[in-house]
């Protein structure tokens, strides 16, 4: 059984709540990715911000805690592939957090879970 801990992105680009939209749109386009983690001092997952949360930004909305998505979905590094395949059909999301006792430790998208299922059928 493949889980979580073994497909995850282990260095995770994340930010904070205080961080400004205009920084987090220069982190999404420089790293060449669609959303991110947002966290706290202590490295707990509190929201995601993603281009689509970018996009929609209203007037006067000027961090990244105004414009994020939150509660989020997490996975456990033990959580099974399955599950979170399903997890983020059901959601409607392209990425979730991995925790280990609540703190971020990685993170896996659908492109990895993709990876995955083409790796298995060569």
């Amino acid at each position: 059984m493949i889980t979580a801990w073994e497909i995850m992105t282990g260095e995770v680009v994340s930010t904070s709540p205080s961080c400004k939209v205009e920084e987090v749109t220069r982190v999404l386009y420089h790293h060449g990715i669609s959303g991110l983690p947002v966290i706290d001092d202590e490295k707990h997952v509190i929201g995601m911000v993603t281009e689509a949360d970018i996009l929609g930004r209203q007037e006067g909305q000027e961090t990244v805690k105004d414009i994020m998505s939150a509660p989020v979905c997490v996975v456990f590094q033990s959580t099974p592939l399955k599950e979170i395949a399903a997890l983020l059909v059901e959601k409607r999301i392209k990425r979730v957090p991995v925790v280990r006792e609540g703190r971020l430790v990685g993170i896996v998208s659908r492109a990895d879970l993709v990876r995955v299922l083409a790796s298995q059928r060569e």
